[in-house]
């Protein structure tokens, strides 16, 4: 995906024999184009996403790798592992997965709108107006998956918890708060992580569709002091 300078585009244009200049139409058209193929490549990205966990969510279920794993955990803590304690953790587990396939379905299905709904031969303003909520929209995303990591954390410690009173088991203060620690050290470590991917993957697209979101206002505000 090549820079676009509209500083640079205006010196060549200058330099330029008559013939080939270009006008400001012109110019708002590769502007235009350029934005709507920023929407795409976050709406390609986000359907690959969800393409991609509803796969590993799904081998999750049928293999049991996510129950045991959470299960052995939980017995380290000295949990008796009982039916009833797996058959709520994989509602739980199941309940938590498809909330949040179907906000990122929500969101995957909000980026392709944009993306129908941007066209290149609408007003500039309308077209300023479309990119700026298209923007809000993917920063609404990113936060609403952090949300629902965060939650879904404290939701397995609640859990957790929970399960240790019904069976009366007695743990130390050493141990709860290893337990906590291990909890919030890792869920910090996530959400880093996470946060890190979507300013690396989106931030990229986001940034260069701010510099054009920037390019356009500017002419704009020259065509409303001309």
């Amino acid at each position: 995906m090549p820079e676009f300078d509209l500083d640079s585009f205006k010196k060549t244009w200058q330099e330029q024999p008559v013939q080939q200049k270009y006008g400001n139409h012109d110019i708002l058209q590769m502007l235009n184009r350029k934005s709507r193929n920023y929407v795409k490549y976050i709406f390609w990205i986000s359907a690959a996403e969800f393409l991609f966990f509803t796969l590993i969510g799904l081998f999750y279920i049928i293999q049991g790798n996510e129950s045991n794993s959470f299960i052995s955990i939980l017995e380290k803590l000295g949990i008796r592992k009982t039916s009833d304690m797996e058959t709520d953790f994989d509602h739980i587990y199941l309940t938590l997965k498809i909330l949040s396939l179907s906000v990122t379905a929500y969101f995957v299905y909000k980026f392709y709108q944009n993306y129908k709904d941007i066209k290149i031969e609408e007003n500039l303003k309308k077209f300023i107006l479309k990119i700026i909520e298209f923007r809000k929209t993917v920063n609404a995303f990113i936060l609403i998956n952090i949300a629902l990591l965060i939650a879904f954390t404290s939701i397995f410690t609640v859990f957790v918890f929970y399960i240790v009173n019904t069976q009366n088991i007695k743990i130390t203060n050493s141990m709860i708060t290893g337990f906590i620690a291990g909890i919030i050290i890792s869920t910090v470590f996530t959400v880093l992580i996470v946060w890190l991917y979507y300013r690396v993957v989106y931030g990229i697209i986001i940034k260069k569709l701010g510099r054009n979101l920037k390019q356009l206002q500017e002419i704009d505000s020259q065509e409303i002091s001309d």
